[in-house]
C-alpha cells in the first residue's frame, strides 16, 4: 500500500509519521524511517510540538529500492517531506509497495509557496492507493481554514524564487505561514498587510 498524506504548514504531518512508526515497530514490524529537508537541518523527522527521531536523509542520487533491499527484512517507511523527493524516488516507491511488499506511507505537502504543485507530490497524487488530506485544523489568520503556505522574506510575501528553501529555523530569513485561499491570492499577511515581490535571488520554498 502506498499512501499519501498531505496539508499545509502545522497540520500534524510529522507528528503522524512519528506516531505510525511507533505504532507499526510495537507491532514487531521492521521500518525505516526517511527525510528531505527536516527543519532540524539534519537527518531527522521533527515535528512542531517537539517530538524527533533520527532518520535516513534522502539525497537526491539515493536508491530507495536499493536502501530497502540491502536490509535482511523492512516492512514499511515512513517518508517525510516526500514532497522534496525525486519524481524518479516516488516511482522508487511504488516499485517498492508492487515488487517487494513494502508499505509505504508519505508525508508532505502539496503546494509550494506559489500553489504550484511539487513535482513530487503531483506523482504522488497519480500513482498512490489512498490519498488523504489531514484534518488537524490550521487556521489563517482571518479565522478561515488555512490551505496554502506563505513564504514571508523581510516581511513581505514572495512571489518568486526557488522552489524549496528552509525557513522556520532560528537564523533563517526566511519564514512561512499558512493562509487561507483568499488572502494567499491576494497577498494579505494581516489585517494591515498587503504583498510583495521578494528579490528573485531570495529563494525559498516549502
Amino acid at each position: 500500500m502506498l499512501k499519501f498524506y498531505f496539508g499545509p504548514m502545522d497540520c500534524g504531518k510529522s507528528t503522524l509519521a512519528l506516531q505510525m512508526n511507533y505504532n507499526h515497530g510495537r507491532q514487531g514490524r521492521r521500518g525505516l524511517v526517511l527525510t528531505k529537508h527536516d527543519r532540524s537541518g539534519g537527518p531527522k523527522v521533527t515535528s512542531r510540538i517537539g517530538l524527533g527521531l533520527e532518520a535516513i536523509e534522502v539525497e537526491d542520487s539515493l536508491d530507495l529500492v536499493g536502501l530497502v533491499t540491502a536490509h535482511d527484512r523492512v516492512d514499511y517507511l515512513i517518508c517525510d517531506e516526500a514532497c522534496f523527493y525525486t519524481v524518479e524516488q516516488i516511482e522508487q516507491l511504488a516499485d517498492l509497495v508492487d515488487s517487494y511488499g513494502v508499505d509505504v506511507y508519505a508525508f508532505g505537502l502539496a503546494s509550494d509557496f506559489r500553489s504550484v504543485m511539487f513535482p513530487a507530490a503531483q506523482r504522488l497524487f497519480e500513482l498512490a492507493d489512498e490519498v488523504c488530506r489531514l484534518q488537524v485544523e490550521v487556521l489563517c489568520w482571518c479565522g478561515r481554514p488555512g490551505l496554502l503556505n506563505a513564504r514571508i522574506v523581510g516581511g513581505t510575501m514572495a512571489r518568486t524564487g526557488e522552489q524549496v528553501v528552509i525557513g522556520d529555523t532560528g537564523d533563517a530569513p526566511v519564514r512561512y505561514q499558512v493562509l487561507c485561499r483568499r488572502h494567499h491570492r491576494a497577498g494579505q499577511l494581516g489585517e494591515d498587510e498587503s504583498v510583495g515581490v521578494d528579490d528573485p535571488g531570495e529563494g525559498s520554498a516549502a
